[in-house]
């Protein structure tokens, strides 16, 4: 079923993906998708579920070298899976992934960060936050480039209409070309910024007691 939500999410977006659009699609009625899910929020925890299920595989594989190479690569592992889906990012982040199939890919990408000398809880702060800053990054990223591989600009985005608009605040305009023209640079700046705060504020320095205790 969620594998089905998955194909329809490209049709349709997080909008139209309903339970009734989900029976039609399986040639079902609706009521019997709710032996399932009780509402759309169930369904959205098994696509994130689903979803996690199948990048899993490509963050087990990510450099572990250093700590920074592996937040730095799971975050484009997560970025570049969620851009593969319409409203991919929208999707996954709020949701409550269902049963425990996540925990043995948790707990190794945790290992790999206490292993290099993080408290298991400011390890899981690291991750949180790489985690959130790719989710965000993707919704705002989707917002402007909705289809996935289209490269078709939402029109609100457009940069030349925007700074006519804005004419009169240069700072303004110039903002705008930062945050919504090189996207792929975009994230990375931002990527690098807070793995310097998680080196700052949660790596303990040698010897020392850790940011998060």
């Amino acid at each position: 079923m969620a594998e089905t939500a998955l194909r329809l999410l490209n049709e349709v977006g997080l909008e139209g993906l309903t339970l009734r659009r989900i029976a039609q699609e399986l040639g079902v009625q609706a009521p019997a998708l709710y032996w399932h899910f009780k509402n759309k929020q169930e369904l959205l925890d098994e696509v994130a579920t689903e979803m996690f299920r199948r990048m899993s595989g490509s963050l087990t594989a990510v450099d572990t070298s250093t700590w920074q190479e592996f937040l730095t690569g799971s975050a484009r592992v997560i970025r570049n899976f969620l851009l593969g889906y319409r409203d991919g990012a929208k999707v996954y982040s709020g949701t409550r992934f269902r049963g425990v199939g996540y925990a043995s890919p948790v707990e190794g990408m945790m290992r790999v960060i206490v292993d290099a000398g993080f408290t298991p809880k400011a390890a899981a702060r690291a991750w949180f936050t790489i985690n959130t800053y790719t989710m965000g990054y993707v919704i705002e990223e989707q917002s402007v480039y909705p289809i996935p591989g289209s490269g078709e600009r939402d029109p609100a985005y457009e940069l030349a209409e925007r700074a006519r608009k804005l004419e009169g605040y240069p700072l303004a305009i110039e903002a705008g070309e930062v945050f919504f023209n090189d996207l792929d640079a975009g994230f990375e700046d931002g990527l690098h910024a807070v793995v310097a705060g998680i080196e700052a504020t949660l790596l303990p320095p040698s010897g020392g007691p850790a940011g998060v205790e």
